[in-house]
Parts: structure tokens; C-alpha cells; sequence
């Protein structure tokens, strides 16, 4: 988190990232480019550069696609997560350049404007096989370029975690857009059925891996309400034993989306969707006292939803009770901020075991 904006802010994990990843772009840039040489020597620069890029972007795009899901599959990978903006807008930069050497290299040198050749030069529009794929490769490269130009905290601020987050998710449309467009080219220009199988292999990954994240997500959050009938409004969630000191049990129950933390012999829930871009809350932890995300880290106290000062963000808060060692959640929300006082498991679990004295003594 960060009080002030600024253009960038790197830090030393940040940097390290930085070089490792540009380091690895021109690495592949190499080696393609060197391959690329060696079996077709007859290559122009220009077409060089077109086919380096492109491939480049692609193979980022499917990177950045496979981060998400597989963070919530092995949480070792958080790292890739922290840094994936930088990865995306390394990618659209890659992307550019292969758009601008393509509409140079085959739409600048006629008598028509570039952008009018790119549309009107095939028009094949109602032929699936031959329909002008280069169209689809413009779209996605627009989304991507909206894209990174908004990818700073200052435009999630300004356009509202919503809006933001509805733009960012067009990434998935950009990516079926450049399927199309370089399955269209493969089989127009190339007619190669290894590059054919290699894109439905890329696609099966990212797709395989969004399904399994997806699965494993549904399995760890509880629905109280689809096995338990309500005490008072509260629904059973678990025992407090299943939940790790410092951690969280994320339950969906009428709509709501919450994160039961459990700290210092005591537990709060509160929205299990962080303000900053609606990540999850309960797949983080208790770091110094707070609520902290695992995607950007941004914080928030657990018995009132509120970031620390200076911070304004805030969450809805909601009651819970503690009863016999299984834990209970009321799932109407307290207003953004609302202190509610923590169930204290101490308390409970010592009442319990004065219960059970009290009736152990009066069977003797």
C-alpha cells in the first residue's frame, strides 16, 4: 500500500523481478531470432521482427493468464502475482511493436490510409476459413494498450474498483480475439499443423488450469446454508479448531462473500473481497495486527474492516458466535467500517468446560 501515488514504485523484490523477466525476453528474442535465421535465411528484418514479437506477446499473454490460477493452487507463487502488471505491460509493449511493424510492413507502403487498407484489404468478412484475421489482432491490441495505460492504482481509483475490474477482465476477450487472429493466420498463410496442435495446447493450459483453480476455490469455501437451517440468523460454519491461528475459512452464505479470521485466541469476519481490486481476503493472513491480501497486500483491521490510518478503504463486518467449539456466523453485514467486538474463544471454550463440570458433578 502507498499513501501518495507515483509513476512507479520499485522496491528490491520488484527490481529483481524486472531484470529476471527482461532478461528472458531477450533471451527468447535470441534464440527465435537465431533459429529463425538458421532455417529460413532468406528472412527480411522486418518480417524478423514481426514474427519475434508477436510470438513473444503470445507466449506473455499465456504466462500472465496461467498466474492467477495457479497462485491459487500453490500459494508459493504469489511472488509472479505481486508483479504481474509489470509482466502485462511488459507484454503490450511486445505487442505494439509487432503491430507497428505489421501495419508498416503491409498496410503504409499503398496509396490508402494504413488503418483503412487494414480493414478494406480483405474483405472476406463472410468467409469463416479467409476471413481477415488481422482485424482480431487490432481489437486485442487495443484492449491490451486500454489495458496497460490503466493498469496504475491512480485509474483504480479514479474509475472505481468496479469499472477497473470490469475492464481489466476484457483480457479474456483479447485473448480469444488473438486466437482467432493467429489460428486465422496459421491456416491462411502457413497451413501448419504443429503450430495448430501448439495453440490448442496453449489454449487447453490456460483453460485446464482456470477450471482446476476454479474447483479447488469452490471446495474450500463453505455454503452453510445449502446443509444448515439458522440459529437466531446464524449459520454453522465450522469448529474453531479447523481454522489456523493468523488464517481464515471463507463461507458463502445468501450472497455474502466472508472471511472468518482467527488471532490472538479471538475471531472476526468481515467481506472476503479486498477493496483495492476484489481480491481474496481469506486467502491471506494476520500480518502485524491486520487483515493483509495476498494479491497487493493492501490491509485492513479485523474487528472493524477499516484500513489503518492513513487509509480510507473499508469492508462490512459481520457477527459471530461461538457455541460448543463450532463456530457461528450471522450473515447480514454491519456498514462498511462497523466495529464488532471479536468472539473470544477463551471465554467460550471456558464456559464449555464449566458446563461440563457442572454436569459431571451433579452425576456423581
Amino acid at each position: 500500500m502507498s499513501v501518495n501515488y507515483a509513476p512507479v514504485l520499485w522496491n528490491r523484490q520488484k527490481r529483481m523481478y524486472d531484470r529476471v523477466m527482461l532478461g528472458l525476453m531477450a533471451l527468447y528474442l535470441l534464440v527465435f531470432s537465431a533459429l529463425q535465421l538458421t532455417f529460413h535465411p532468406e528472412i527480411t528484418p522486418e518480417t524478423l521482427v514481426i514474427r519475434a514479437t508477436g510470438t513473444l506477446a503470445f507466449l506473455m499473454l499465456h504466462i500472465i493468464l496461467c498466474i492467477g490460477p495457479l497462485v491459487r493452487i500453490d500459494k508459493r507463487l504469489l511472488p509472479l502475482l505481486y508483479n504481474r502488471r509489470h509482466l502485462g505491460v511488459a507484454m503490450c509493449c511486445v505487442a505494439l511493436t509487432h503491430g507497428i511493424f505489421s501495419i508498416v510492413q503491409f498496410h503504409a507502403l499503398g496509396n490508402a490510409d494504413p488503418l483503412i487498407s487494414l480493414f478494406l484489404s480483405n474483405s472476406n468478412y463472410g468467409s469463416l476459413g479467409r476471413f481477415p484475421f488481422e482485424v482480431f489482432g487490432f481489437f486485442a491490441l487495443l484492449i491490451l494498450s486500454l489495458m496497460a495505460a490503466t493498469s496504475h492504482d491512480f485509474w483504480l481509483k479514479n474509475l472505481s474498483p468496479k469499472v477497473w475490474k470490469t475492464l481489466h477482465m476484457m483480457v479474456y476477450l483479447a485473448y480469444f480475439m488473438l486466437l482467432s487472429h493467429v489460428l486465422l493466420g496459421v491456416i491462411q498463410l502457413e497451413k501448419s499443423s504443429i503450430l495448430i496442435s501448439l495453440l490448442g495446447f496453449g489454449a487447453l493450459i490456460v483453460t485446464g488450469l482456470h477450471v482446476w483453480s476454479g474447483f479447488l476455490s469452490q471446495k474450500q469455501t463453505l455454503n452453510p446454508e445449502e446443509k444448515s437451517e439458522s440459529r437466531d440468523g446464524f449459520y454453522p460454519v465450522c469448529a474453531v479448531d479447523e481454522i489456523a491461528d493468523n488464517r481464515a475459512k471463507t463461507v458463502l452464505i445468501k450472497g455474502e462473500n466472508i472471511a472468518i479470521f482467527k488471532y490472538e485466541g479471538q475471531l472476526s469476519a468481515v467481506n472476503n473481497l479486498c477493496r483495492h481490486q476484489n481480491g481474496p481476503l481469506g486467502e491471506g493472513k494476520i500480518v502485524d495486527g491486520c487483515i493483509t491480501c495476498p494479491w497487493h497486500g493492501y490491509q485492513y483491521l479485523p474487528h472493524n474492516g477499516q484500513s489503518p490510518p492513513p487509509f480510507t478503504e473499508k469492508l462490512e463486518t459481520y457477527d459471530l458466535k461461538l457455541i460448543d467449539g463450532v463456530v457461528f456466523v450471522n450473515p447480514t453485514p454491519y456498514p462498511e467500517g462497523t466495529a464488532v467486538p471479536p468472539c473470544r474463544i477463551h471465554q467460550a471454550v471456558e464456559k464449555l468446560n464449566k458446563i461440563a463440570e457442572d454436569y459431571e458433578s451433579q452425576n456423581r
